[in-house]
């Protein structure tokens, strides 16, 4: 529960954080994202890290993705991802977060999200083939 909390917290500080910074012209509005999607990013990389380590390895890229789906999500965000209810604030951070477990596990991705009508969102991953 601790660890909620702690996380919730941070992700709110953060974003708050780069937000202000746009709106007192220290950085413009686009560069905000980008520096979320990457904070996400380095984090997906080290939670699938903690996560996978006695893990056996997986199969093929559906074996990846459920375990993205399931197992990853439910435990970083402690909601099934079908019930997942967000701000779009945070969508920046979470693509990223995606995306840095995506390429911890050896897929390289785009990962976007769309907000079709409040508060459920939708994620998108595209997998780039190398």
């Amino acid at each position: 529960m601790a660890d909620e909390a702690l996380f919730l917290l941070l992700h709110n500080e953060m974003v708050s954080g780069l937000y202000k910074s746009a709106e007192q012209g220290e950085v413009e509005n686009g560069r905000c994202i980008t520096k979320l999607e990457n904070m996400g990013f380095r984090v997906g990389q080290g939670l699938i890290e903690r996560f996978t380590k006695d893990t056996a390895r997986f199969k093929d890229e559906l074996d990846i993705m459920k375990f993205i789906c399931k197992d990853f999500w439910t435990t970083v965000f402690k909601k099934q991802i079908d019930n997942l209810r967000t701000n779009h604030q945070y969508l920046a951070f979470t693509c990223g977060l995606i995306r840095g477990g995506l390429s911890n596990l050896g897929i390289k991705s785009i990962v976007t999200a769309e907000v079709s009508s409040m508060p459920a969102c939708k994620f998108q991953v595209m997998i780039q083939k190398l």
